[in-house]
């Protein structure tokens, strides 16, 4: 599936790792302790596995 551009409400995030433990390709914990696009690009599927709706996707 092609990547498309994701974004991350970091005021949302809650840093509990479950976008970077499912797409790790994509999406790494900062040294904030939140999570953080690797390169701005990611699965759209990643939005799903957000418990607190902080990754979207950009058309």
């Amino acid at each position: 599936m092609a990547k498309k551009k994701i974004k991350i409400d970091q005021s949302l995030c809650i840093g509990c790792g479950c976008c970077a433990g499912t797409y790790p390709e994509d999406i790494k914990i900062g040294d904030s302790g939140l999570a953080e696009p690797i390169n701005g690009q990611g699965e759209e599927e990643a939005v799903g596995v957000c418990p607190v709706g902080a990754i979207s996707v950009e058309e």
